[in-house]
């Protein structure tokens, strides 16, 4: 599929999803949030692609927020529809994905790019990337997801902080608060994204779904996570991954998991 502001690459079992907006750091807009959308149901769907990584394209940026122009002039119905929107299409949206979705962050990761961040399953960052939500200092709040994330992430009063004060914090800062996994240099980062998806692609990603959901389930209201954890932990009985993998540990050999 051809894309205006994003570019996808497949290599070795990974899809890699650039977003590609230079001039503008790699903004969020509308246009974006629809590839993106599209992007990631396309690698979700794709039985060769067992890891996912978003990234930003350049050296300065993730995704440097959302684009302003486009809401600047929106009454209170167009805001609330234009959150709905964007966490149906995207943030939501890649939170649930079956698929492991590493963020590779890459440079700043500001408002509706720490928030797409934050929605992907686990982060590593470059030294040059500083993560903030600065929405207040526009008059408005994240909207994306990221007063949800982002507390569950690195605890209520450090989220507090970051959002009263609109400010950013640098990568090991974000590392200290368990906001990202892994800082390396620059030139380092996507070496160490390919080989975090290589130990993972060694397991099974029917187990590895299940587990999304499972994981996903504790932070969700009204669902118990644990009867979640019980249930799929079940369901894997039932798969063709789970025949392999204990045969396979019984027989003392590598298992090769047919990812069903």
């Amino acid at each position: 599929m051809d894309y205006q502001n994003i570019l996808t690459a497949f290599n070795n079992g990974i899809t890699t999803i650039t977003i590609n907006r230079p001039t503008k750091l790699n903004a969020l807009n509308k246009a974006t949030i629809e590839e993106l959308h599209k992007a990631f149901d396309a690698a979700d769907k794709d039985a060769d692609t067992k890891v996912i990584f978003i990234t930003g394209s350049g050296e300065k940026a993730f995704v440097a927020g959302a684009d302003i122009s486009e809401f600047a002039n929106f009454d209170v119905s167009n805001g609330g529809q234009l959150a709905a929107k964007g966490q149906e299409l995207l943030f939501d949206f890649v939170e649930n994905l079956s698929t492991p979705v590493i963020a590779v962050v890459n440079g700043f990761a500001l408002g509706g790019g720490l928030e797409l961040a934050m929605a992907s399953h686990f982060r590593i960052a470059s030294t040059n990337a500083k993560m903030g939500l600065p929405e207040v200092s526009l008059g408005v709040i994240p909207g994306y997801g990221g007063t949800q994330r982002l507390p569950q992430l690195v605890g209520k009063g450090r989220a507090m902080e970051m959002v009263m004060t609109a400010g950013m914090i640098d990568a090991n800062t974000a590392k200290d608060y368990g906001l990202v996994n892994h800082v390396v240099e620059l030139e380092e980062l996507m070496p160490l994204a390919e080989k975090i998806a290589g130990k993972i692609m060694r397991n099974s990603s029917v187990a590895i779904s299940k587990a999304i959901t499972a994981v996903n389930a504790n932070f969700k209201d009204g669902v118990n996570g644990y009867e979640t954890e019980i249930k799929e932990f079940g369901n894997c009985f039932g798969t063709e991954d789970f025949k392999e993998g204990t045969t396979a540990f019984l027989e003392k050999r590598k298992a090769n998991f047919p990812g069903k």
